[in-house]
């Protein structure tokens, strides 16, 4: 025999049921739809999407065109777990910038440290396979049209905005990446101060001047395909292909100084500009590569501490961790990645979260 239930339980219940069939009709999704996948995204600021999103309704991949880059990218959106039923909260946005030779499509993109945030939204946009976070000088290379700044600062910004409860504000925006990416957060950071609070570099490639060739030797390794130089990558082995090989002058011009021809590669160099980040939150990490040269980490280091001396001279305040050869830093063994940058985001995420709360 059924229960009788109270009138007033049945009538609340009708009233719930009323009100999520009235949500339907209107078009807006209830809670429970809310939570059970990706939340719809609206194409706009040049941005065509391809495809449906796949993931879940907290970790999800979209796929979308621009003209700014030729072919298909990829953007993993990680939301915190109270974005579907707190539907009056706005959230801060943490732009996580990939290495070289990955893709967000890579689940492992989805650090443990990312996914157990609580209090941010993080977006990974797709940063191609060597784009370097710029806009090419070259755009009629075999890989036509290359202009990553464009995409990212243009279009994905604020698309991100305009589709999601962001708090679409400086103090509510931080960029940060590892290897690749981490030259890319603060060429970012320091071409566009009005859209940062927060700032990161993990393992970053961080020093494009003269003083450092070796930098800029596996930048153009990247480009010329001619070796793993540099290679970011979230998985535990990283391709040693970056593409269709292109010229050594393709994104900054000519990177030999004679007669001042590498002129762009000195002013891309963030290790020169660390004034240009006044008043943001900024830092460092970077391991020794257990002191083998072989490891891109060991040449990561000299081009971090340069920075770091930058930073020095002109007085900012920072954050700078060398955990050398890893000892004590998580899994990591002090090399150029996964483990190490896992745990640097471990040390990284909760200090971020906070910088927003009191911001």
């Amino acid at each position: 025999m059924r229960p009788v239930l109270p009138v007033r339980l049945l009538r609340a219940k009708a009233a719930v049921a009323a009100v999520a069939a009235a949500l339907l009709l209107l078009g807006m999704p209830s809670a429970h739809a809310q939570a059970s996948g990706p939340p719809k995204m609206t194409d706009g600021f040049g941005l065509t999407q391809v495809g449906a999103a796949t993931g879940t309704a907290t970790n999800f991949v979209i796929t979308v065109t621009t003209p700014e880059v030729t072919g298909e990218h990829h953007i993993r959106i990680l939301l915190p777990g109270d974005y579907a039923t707190n539907p009056s909260k706005r959230y801060p946005v943490f732009y996580f910038l990939h290495g070289a030779s990955d893709d967000p499509v890579n689940p492992n993109l989805a650090y443990p440290a990312l996914t157990a945030a609580k209090s941010m939204i993080t977006v990974i946009p797709d940063g191609g396979l060597r784009g370097w976070y710029t806009n090419w000088l070259d755009q009629e290379t075999v890989v036509g049209a290359q202009n990553w700044e464009n995409f990212h600062i243009n279009q994905v910004i604020p698309f991100i905005d305009a589709n999601l409860r962001t708090i679409a504000a400086k103090k509510g925006r931080a960029v940060a990446g590892l290897s690749m990416g981490g030259f890319g957060s603060m060429h970012y950071a320091q071409a566009h101060p009005e859209l940062f609070s927060q700032v990161g570099s993990f393992s970053g490639a961080v020093d494009l001047s003269i003083d450092h060739a070796v930098m800029r030797a596996a930048v153009v390794a990247t480009l010329t395909n001619i070796g793993a130089a540099l290679c970011g990558s979230s998985n535990p082995t990283c391709s040693l292909d970056f593409g269709p090989t292109v010229s050594s002058d393709a994104i900054f011009g000519t990177p030999y100084p004679v007669l001042n021809l590498d002129w762009r590669w000195n002013e891309a160099d963030p290790s020169s500009h660390m004034d240009r980040l006044a008043g943001m939150g900024i830092s460092l990490y970077t391991g020794d590569g257990a002191g083998d040269p072989a490891n891109p980490e060991f040449w990561v280091r000299s081009a971090s501490q340069h920075a770091k001396d930058h930073l020095d001279a002109l007085g900012y305040p920072y954050h700078y961790v060398d955990y050398g050869n890893g000892a004590g830093w998580g899994s990591c063994d002090g090399g150029h990645d996964y483990a190490c940058w896992a745990q640097d985001l471990v040390d990284f995420v909760p200090r971020m979260e906070a910088a927003f709360a009191s911001a």
